[in-house]
């Protein structure tokens, strides 16, 4: 692979082109996937912010839910914002009738944890990994981590809440990074994608 990875994402539901156009600024070639041909070609995937419950029932109704949780299980790298990080762990704790979720953080995540739509705030999060000072978080309806399993590494907290978590190539955060202009979280992930690839 060149040092350009491609990397994909998820194009159901949810703000993809603020992605697409933060991985391109930290030097990645960047697509949207909707279908699992499209996932079979992408060397990570970011799993966008948007509502977890539809987001979930999408990715079932377009046969991409069986193909994620290959992937990911497989060791593809992948990156979940909000709805993403919902997507990504391991157990919900009060999902909706039907939710399903990719898996690949063991991690319990509440949901709408920070409060409703209008409640949604910025702040100033440190993530370890992130060098340059604190990022600027975006909380909009977020989840936040409530326990983690032992390999599941904490990198950020806001708050006393577990905000951002990275284990092996998963990452996820309860922000949303791509909606500041400041690229540094998605250039650690692309990192981890040239790691692997």
């Amino acid at each position: 692979m060149s040092d350009t990875p491609l990397i994909g994402v998820l194009a159901l539901q949810g703000d993809v082109r603020e992605h697409l156009i933060a991985l391109a600024s930290a030097d990645a070639l960047a697509r949207p996937v909707r279908r699992p041909e499209e996932l079979a070609e992408v060397d990570g995937l970011v799993i966008p912010g948007g509502e977890s419950t539809t987001m979930s029932k999408l990715a079932v109704l377009f046969g991409m839910m069986d193909p994620l949780r290959e992937r990911v299980r497989a060791g593809m790298p992948v990156y979940g914002t909000c709805a993403g990080m919902i997507m990504l762990a391991e157990k919900i704790l009060d999902p909706r009738s039907g939710q399903e979720t990719v898996g690949g953080i063991d991690m319990i995540v509440r949901r709408n944890a920070f409060g409703r739509q209008n409640e949604s705030f910025e702040a100033a999060v440190e993530v370890g990994g992130v060098d340059g000072g604190p990022v600027d978080g975006v909380f909009i309806r977020a989840p936040w981590v409530e326990s983690v399993g032992a390999e599941t590494e904490v990198i950020a907290e806001h708050g006393g809440h577990i905000v951002a978590v990275r284990q092996k190539n998963a990452l996820a955060t309860s922000f949303h990074p791509e909606l500041t202009g400041d690229h540094r979280v998605h250039a650690l992930f692309v990192d981890m994608v040239r790691a692997v690839n």
